[in-house]
This record gives structure tokens, sequence and C-alpha cells, in this order.
């Protein structure tokens, strides 16, 4: 195998927890409360995170459901689905079956799960012909690439978003001191590229194997310079992820925050200090429209959206479960205004899915290929961007007070005069006091917690601004067969014919 993808093949058989726990102990320089972390599978800041990472490959793995989640790759290797290039609507459907079971076992809270940027960049590989119509060498060079991160089944993340800086100006205009602000191309010879500089959100880059790096934001002419597409092993020398603050870290224990004590994905700012980049890792140079094109012109855009949205109908689905059990909680499941929220609640999960459904029932061939309705897609996200605030708020609602006054942490319980007093005042009429405090401490955690209001804002943000997924639904609208309508009836009609008119 060439250098530039490891020192061996993929193993035959299937991608197991225990082998991707220790692939992430490859000496990647990650930095934590002004300290490097020395092993991100043992820290504290980290550890449930990639064992929960470790979790999906074991399941994938199990006998029981190896059919169900992965595919054969040749070689005695099966992947998981996410890689897989759908031919037909059966084969979309099966992998997006996959998909539901692997975001199930998070909730949906890891929002950046392994299958994302796989759909991604199997989406480039559905329209390799754009990187052909650019460069032959480069193409290669992606071809090549995803063809061993697809065999060894690996974990992405990337970066693709530019340091904000001074919104109101643009890079080269943020002043003298700014150079380093976005990673750009500082040196070229006969064996890559080097890049300096930094990007952003490198969600879950803390347990990931490598990261994709590109512009999903559009370039200027005279930013050339910023123009490019690789791809990294996470452990590359150079490679400096500087992480937020880990909400696994602060979290009490798993009774008093279960979703930030297993599925903090973390996320980090990258600074690629003098990174050089091989050849053989290099897909895209200098060119700041195939920055755009290798994102839109591919289904790389559609197939990673629709992947999220395939996610975001789980995580829903479980908020909801989470707002039903609830109003059984605190005896209101059959209070009339209570019913009415739950049944607006149930529409807007339901929504949502019933989309991603109709994405596929819409969806077409592109070449060998077979493609979600892009329209459903982007109209998908405009209303989950604002439903899932919404939703939210309302559980928020229905839970009341009773979110607030709950025990301080699970050690309440180890005194027996405390826990005499929870178990009196923790009264509910569907389950035991230490069930009802468990139940709302998970509530707590999915909806009022840090950890939940960053969440919040993943969900609002991940995908751009509103006015940028708007932007895609207004442009892939069928405008003229709307407004054909309108002029097709006006034209059935028109002015009378008045008396004594001319």
């Amino acid at each position: 195998m060439n250098k530039a993808f490891g020192s061996g093949a993929a193993v035959a058989g299937v991608k197991k927890g225990a082998q991707h726990v220790a692939a992430v102990r490859d000496g990647r320089a990650v930095y934590l409360d002004g300290k490097k972390v020395d092993d991100v599978s043992t820290h504290p800041a980290y550890r449930h995170a990639v064992a929960s990472a470790g979790a999906l490959y074991d399941y994938q793995a199990d006998p029981a459901n190896i059919e169900r989640m992965t595919f054969d790759v040749g070689g005695g290797r099966r992947v998981n689905r996410a890689w897989q290039l759908p031919t037909s609507y059966a084969e979309l459907v099966e992998r997006r079956k996959a998909l539901v079971e692997w975001a199930e076992q998070s909730c949906g809270f890891l929002g950046r799960s392994p299958d994302h940027v796989a759909s991604s960049m199997s989406g480039m590989m559905m329209g390799i012909e754009v990187f052909d119509n650019y460069d032959p060498k480069r193409a290669q060079a992606f071809r090549d690439w995803y063809d061993y991160a697809r065999k060894s089944d690996l974990f992405l993340t990337y970066v693709i978003n530019n340091v904000q800086g001074d919104r109101s100006k643009a890079f080269g205009d943020q002043g003298k001191n700014a150079e380093d602000m976005v990673a750009r191309i500082v040196d070229e010879d006969a064996s890559g590229i080097t890049i300096r500089g930094a990007k952003l959100f490198a969600t879950s880059a803390i347990m990931a194997n490598e990261i994709f790096v590109g512009s999903g934001q559009p370039l200027r002419p005279g930013e050339e310079h910023l123009a490019f597409s690789c791809a990294l092993p996470m452990g590359t020398k150079g490679l400096k992820m500087l992480s937020r603050k880990s909400f696994e870290a602060h979290a009490l224990s798993e009774y008093d925050n279960p979703l930030a004590w297993r599925y903090d994905e973390n996320d980090a700012l990258v600074f690629f200090d003098d990174v050089k980049v091989p050849w053989e890792r290099v897909f895209l140079l200098r060119n700041t429209d195939m920055c755009r094109a290798q994102l839109h012109d591919t289904p790389a855009h559609v197939y990673q959206n629709y992947q999220a949205q395939i996610r975001l109908s789980v995580k829903l689905r479980f908020l909801v479960g989470l707002a039903r059990g609830i109003a059984k909680t605190i005896g209101t499941i059959n209070f009339p205004p209570v019913v009415d929220t739950l049944g607006k609640l149930a529409s807007q999960a339901a929504l949502i899915e019933g989309m991603v459904l109709g994405m596929e029932a819409g969806g077409a061939m592109r070449g060998d290929y077979y493609l979600p309705n892009k329209h459903l897609l982007y109209a998908a996200q405009v209303q989950s961007q604002e439903m899932y605030g919404q939703i939210v708020a309302t559980i928020r609602e229905l839970a009341g007070g009773a979110l607030l006054m709950l025990p301080s942490s699970v050690d309440d319980f180890s005194n027996p005069e405390i826990a005499d007093i929870i178990g009196l005042t923790q009264i509910s009429p569907a389950m035991s006091g230490q069930d009802r405090v468990k139940l709302l401490k998970l509530t707590w955690d999915a909806v009022g917690s840090e950890f939940a209001s960053r969440h919040l804002q993943y969900e609002m943000f991940y995908a751009g601004a509103q006015f940028v997924t708007r932007g895609h639904s207004y442009r892939t609208y069928d405008w003229e067969r709307a407004a054909g309508m309108a002029e097709k009836m006006t034209g059935k009609y028109d002015l009378p014919e008045f008396k004594g008119s001319n």
C-alpha cells in the first residue's frame, strides 16, 4: 500500500470497537485547559465518547446485525453501509435503515457520527467526473484515498469552515497579524504541499481517524492560496486540535448526566502548523470554483445533509418520547392541553421522518447512482432548524419546575436521611422516586444543561445559518412548475367585453 495511506491493508472481517479505540492512540496533538492530552481514549474529558464511537463498530460487527449494517467491499472485508453507493431506490432505503440503527445507539446525539463524513465523501465519489474534468491526477488521488478509507471503514471528520474573524471584511483585509488565521498553502514542491493556519469546526475530530480539509465557503479571486482540499490522519505532525470545554469532564456521573457522560463528541479548532501533505492526499489545488464544485456539483452536499436529517429524525423521536414520559411521570398525561401539545410534538417529529422518506421516494438517478430529492432535503433542513428550538422549549414547558427541584447528584441517595426525603418528595403516579429523578435528569441533560445548549446551537447552525439553508431551498424548488399553474389559470380567461367599448 502507498505509504500515504498507512502501513498495511485493511484487515479482513468487520471493524470492531477495540480496533477503533486502539487507532486513536496515535500521538494526536489535542490541547485542553492549557495542556496537551496524552491519550484521548483514557482522558476523563474524552474516554466515554471514544468508547461510544467504538460501540458503534461493535454494534455493526455483532453477528445479529452484520448483514443489515454492513456490505461486502471485497477481500473478505465488510464495511458500514454509509460507504454504499446506491444504484437504486431499494439500495438507498437499505442504506438508510442501517444509518437509523446507528443513530439509535446514541439517540441521535452523536451529530458527527462516522456515517456523516463517509456519506459526504461517498457523494464526491458518485460525482468523480467533476474531479476528472478538473484534473485527472487529483481525481485519481481522491479515488485511491477513498478506496483506502472505505476498505478501512475509517471514522472521518472534516473542517470546511474558515475562522470568522471580522465578518465585515474579506480574509485579505483582516490585518497584518491575520496571515495565519485561515489555513493556506505556504509551500509546494515535488513531494506535496505545506499548509499553515486554522480551520473550523472539527466536530468529533478528537475520536476520528482522519480529517478532510476543504472549503465550504465561497472564495474570491486572489484567494487561490486558500483553495485546496486534502485528507490527513489525525496524528499527522503539525496538526494541532484546540478542544472546546469538555462536557464529559464536567458530568458528575452517568446517572446525573447520561448524555454528556457518553456522547460529548467535542468540537475543536484545528491549526495546521506547517503540515506537509503528500500529493497522494491532495484532491484539488488553487482552484476557488472547484472548492464549491466538489461539494455542490457532486452529490456530496446532498448525501451529507441527507444523513444529518436521518440522524435528526431519530433524535426528535427520542425527544418526543421524553416529552410523553414527563407527562406520565408528573401525572398530566390525560390533561387535554397536554394531549394537544404532545400531538403537535408528534407531528413535528413525524414531519422530518416523512420528509426523509419523501426524499427517497422522490429521488432520481444521476448517472449510475440514485440520489435523494434535493429540494425535499433542503426543505427539511429549513423546517428542522426552526423546529428543534421549538421542541426543546415545549419540553421544558411541559416539565415546568420538575426539572429544577432535583437532587444535587446521585450521591444524595447514599445518605439515608436525604434519600428518605427524596422518596417522600419525588412522587410519581407512574414510577418510583428514583426512576422519576432518573428520567428528569435525562431530560435536563437533553434540553437544559450546557451539553443540551451546545446541541441546540449545533442543530441551528451545523448546515449554515437559516438564510443559507433557505437559499438552498429557493434554488432547488421547481418554480417554473409552480408559476406555470398560475399562468395556466390566468390564460383561461380575459377581461369581458363591455357594452359600448371599442
